[in-house]
């Protein structure tokens, strides 16, 4: 009791079609991955950069330095200030002149970031427009 399938050619006989089944699946593959990922790739938020404007600062006779030295001790030009309500009441009459002179922070470099934000933070509270950061190009 034989069954025989098929067409009752030779089977040894080469097939000549190729299976395109397995490419196939390989590339509906890759296309769902390039749909997913590609979305994500290129979804931001739009926002408007900053130029750069890295432009050396004019010191005028109006603007007020603030210096901070490594140990957090800070001066008001070249007087030394005696604890932060010092700063504040200094910055305080500085907000009320018209124009407001521009306030420029030179922090040291060995200073913790505690000591430079405190004028930072009382520079908005007194409500300064302009603060400039004064620092200096690398050698070399």
């Amino acid at each position: 009791m034989g069954m025989q399938v098929g067409g009752g050619g030779d089977e040894d006989e080469v097939v000549s079609a190729i299976n395109t089944t397995p490419l196939v699946d390989v590339m509906l593959v890759l296309l769902i991955i390039f749909l997913i990922t590609i979305p994500v790739a290129t979804h931001t938020i739009t926002v408007k950069l900053p130029m750069d404007a890295n432009q050396p600062t004019r010191t005028a006779i109006d603007n007020v330095v603030i210096a901070v030295t490594s140990k957090g001790q800070a001066y008001w030009g070249e007087t030394p200030l005696n604890g932060y309500a010092d700063l504040e009441t200094h910055l305080e009459h500085a907000a009320a002149q018209k124009p407001q002179p521009q306030i420029q922070i030179r922090g040291d470099m060995a200073a913790k970031y505690e000591a430079v934000g405190k004028v930072v933070a009382a520079c908005q509270q007194a409500g300064i427009v302009h603060i400039d950061f004064i620092t200096e190009q690398p050698h070399g």
